[in-house]
């Protein structure tokens, strides 16, 4: 891979962000604010960046493209989503912001691939005025050919300055003793499992042991996929540090609508009832009538 596959790929747009081009394919970024729980208020304090495909100006499901990338590709593919997101993220997101990239340590398989891939993405953060010390890399405990694989790349990834957020934890074989070696920075819970354990007292208990366990290690919790007023409210409950959904924003391209885009403010906005979108208003002030679970109605 060389610094070309990344940026020779890339188009720059009058707006002052950037699309990708990969054969039929044109690649956009979006970005979902990720929200911090601070003294009662909901603060926006990171963004994930997600790659939405486009045919012929139709929207692809991101799967479906990744699904039609050959095997040899995919680590060009990833250098080219990578440097896509931390441009338009230099171009549009407040410089407070943390941004949260997506990494498949599966095709990582040598320590030698890895260095030389994360040179090339402190030259795009250079490019983008980004600083290392701003990005949150996501891998998935499970993608990975072998634990002592793995282990090499979070390495790799620490030291060229970043964190670590290990991605849908509770999911098929996840493993605490995994999390305990891997130490990483936060730990972002399978938004599936998270709705499971809410569904019952004995769940939610389990949840909030969880949560505190990493808290007190130093490790922040991310709640993903929260879609509903009672799972927001919940969350809070069980003392997560961020939570990440529906209820509270969805992902928009590039550059969006959101209010904390404005780099004339530069910090972003608490989030209280009346800043944001009528679904995060109603989940932060409704109270749910139960402490766990879905509201049912008599």
């Amino acid at each position: 891979m060389s610094r070309s596959i990344g940026l020779a790929h890339i188009i720059r747009q009058d707006n002052g962000t950037s699309t990708g081009v990969w054969g039929i394919y044109t690649l956009q970024s979006a970005f979902q604010p990720i929200f911090a729980f601070k003294e009662g208020k909901l603060s926006v304090v990171a963004f994930e960046g997600l790659i939405r495909p486009f045919r012929d100006g139709a929207p692809q499901s991101p799967m479906n493209f990744f699904s039609t990338c050959p095997s040899v590709d995919r680590l060009h593919v990833e250098a080219l989503t990578r440097t896509l997101h931390l441009l338009n993220a230099g171009a549009c997101l407040p410089q407070e912001a943390s941004i949260f990239i997506n990494f498949d340590p599966s095709v990582f398989t040598e320590r030698s691939v890895a260095d030389k891939a994360l040179r090339e993405m402190r030259l795009v953060l250079h490019e983008a005025g980004i600083d290392p010390g701003r990005v949150v890399c996501e891998v998935t405990e499970q993608r990975s050919a072998s634990q002592e694989t793995l282990h090499s790349f979070v390495a790799a990834l620490k030291a060229n300055g970043f964190r670590i957020a290990v991605d849908d934890y509770g999911a098929d074989d996840s493993d605490i003793n995994r999390i305990k070696e891997l130490k990483p920075d936060i730990v972002k819970f399978d938004a599936q499992w998270i709705t499971q354990l809410m569904e019952s007292g004995a769940g939610f208990a389990l949840l909030t042991t969880m949560v505190k366990s990493f808290e007190e290690q130093g490790i922040h919790t991310v709640f993903e996929g929260i879609e509903e007023a009672w799972q927001l409210e919940l969350a809070e409950k069980s003392g997560a540090s961020m939570v990440q959904g529906f209820v509270l924003a969805r992902p928009e391209l590039a550059p969006t609508s959101f209010r904390v885009f404005d780099k004339d403010r530069q910090t972003p906005d608490p989030v209280v009832a009346g800043d944001t979108p009528a679904s995060a208003t109603a989940a932060h002030s409704a109270r749910p009538a139960k402490a766990f679970g879905r509201k049912v109605t008599p």
